[in-house]
């Protein structure tokens, strides 16, 4: 049965951009989905700025908050989940995500990198891919959103 998203809310969260010292971008395999890729995110709590939110999530999801924020995107981009998520994902409270996207310069080593610094992990595995190639990474439903946030972060 098809769920009515119209009187859902979004969900406020924060994507972040990873930019390395080669411009490359960081990507984590999500680890309760083989085969999905995706830029750190995650939601915003109470009181927190989107710079804020962008280094805490960058700790708990890859173990280090070494990085500099470049620079915060102007507009927010939503996304609705694909029906079957809805009831799967935050107790079915929210529609989607109304991102802020962030663009750090990761300012670490790798070894710096752990996904098993908090439990449980977001991600199984991770690598460094050129902005462009995150389209051929990410799931369906958040290709959109990834072009825009490419069209977003292109110059840096």
């Amino acid at each position: 049965m098809p769920i009515d998203k119209t009187s859902m809310p979004y969900r406020k969260c924060v994507g972040i951009a990873l930019f390395n010292q080669d411009n490359k971008i960081f990507v984590g395999e999500r680890i309760d989905t083989k085969g999905a890729w995706q830029m750190p995110q995650g939601g915003v709590d109470d009181g927190e700025t989107p710079e804020i939110t962008a280094l805490r999530e960058l700790k708990e999801e890859i173990g280090t908050s070494k990085a500099d924020i470049i620079m915060v995107a102007a507009k927010t981009i939503c996304y609705d989940l694909p029906d079957r998520l809805i009831t799967k994902l935050w107790n079915g409270k929210y529609r989607g995500q109304e991102q802020t996207w962030v663009a750090a310069r990761f300012t670490g080593t790798d070894c710096d990198i752990n996904l098993s610094a908090f439990d449980p992990p977001e991600f199984s595995s991770w690598q460094w891919v050129d902005l462009s190639d995150t389209l051929d990474l990410i799931v369906p439903f958040k290709r959109d959103i990834y072009a825009q946030v490419i069209d977003m972060f292109r110059d840096i």
